[in-house]
């Protein structure tokens, strides 16, 4: 059974440091970089923490995103999903039933 949220670290001392970064970095920051200004929601830890304090306190671990990219893209990228084609059309993911 998985924890809850409060047990995996993300009570109220979590609130309280997510709230101050979001008022410190307002944007998200995949949508930036494909030229887009998106107001984040949510505190991503960019390596996924599985638990250690100190990667999961580290700010340099962080960054504000958009719930979309947190829970979209972000997700697969943490799953290692690879998506996208090359430019000859062929998908990148070496799993990809094309590559096989």
């Amino acid at each position: 059974m998985r924890k809850t949220s409060a047990q995996r670290g993300y009570g109220s001392a979590w609130q309280r440091a997510r709230k101050a970064y979001l008022l410190a970095h307002p944007l998200c920051v995949m949508c930036q970089e494909e030229g887009r200004t998106t107001p984040a929601e949510v505190v991503d830890h960019v390596i996924p923490h599985k638990g250690d304090p100190d990667l999961f306190w580290d700010q340099e671990n962080w960054q504000a995103l958009c719930k979309r990219h947190h829970d979209a893209a972000k997700q697969m990228e943490d799953k290692g999903d690879v998506i996208g084609c090359d430019i000859t059309g062929i998908p990148i993911d070496p799993d990809h039933p094309w590559s096989k």
